[in-house]
C-alpha cells in the first residue's frame, strides 16, 4: 500500500475486532462494491452503518505514519503493541493480543479454512 506523503487514507472498523486501513482507490473500490449489493438487504443497510459511520479519513505525515483516532483505537483494543498486515487492498491493525489469541484459535484449522475460501465444494477443487 503506497501513500505518498500527505496522502489520504481511510481507517475504518474491520473484521475480527482489527480495523483496516483504506488507500482512497480502496476504499472507492469497496464503495463501488457495497453500491452494487441491494441496499434492501438487512446486513448491508447494518453493515454500511456500522463501517461508515466509524471511518474516518485521516492524513499520512512525511515518515508515512498516521495518528489512530482514540475512538477507532478503543474500539480495536490498541494498546501499545500492534500488529500491521497486508491483506489484498488494505492493511490490518490488530491489537497484538487479540491477534495471538486469533492465532491461537486458527492454527488448527488452516488447511479447512484455505480448502473453503479457496477450493471449490462441488469439484473439490484446491489451491
Amino acid at each position: 500500500m503506497d501513500c505518498p506523503e500527505g496522502g489520504t487514507l481511510y481507517l475504518a472498523p474491520g473484521t475480527d475486532d482489527s480495523l483496516a486501513l483504506y488507500t482512497e482507490d480502496a476504499f472507492a473500490r469497496l464503495a463501488d462494491r457495497l453500491a452494487g449489493v441491494s441496499p434492501t438487504r438487512q446486513d448491508v443497510r447494518a453493515f454500511s452503518r456500522l463501517f461508515y459511520a466509524r471511518a474516518q479519513r485521516v492524513q499520512a505525515d512525511g515518515q508515512g505514519r498516521v495518528r489512530i483516532p482514540q475512538e477507532l483505537a478503543t474500539l480495536a483494543a490498541l494498546k501499545k503493541e500492534i500488529v500491521l498486515l497486508g491483506v489484498q487492498d488494505h492493511v490490518e491493525i490488530w491489537s497484538a493480543r487479540r491477534w495471538e489469541s486469533y492465532l491461537d484459535q486458527q492454527r488448527g484449522h488452516y488447511d479447512e479454512v484455505a480448502e473453503t475460501a479457496l477450493g471449490d465444494p462441488g469439484t473439490g477443487g484446491s489451491f
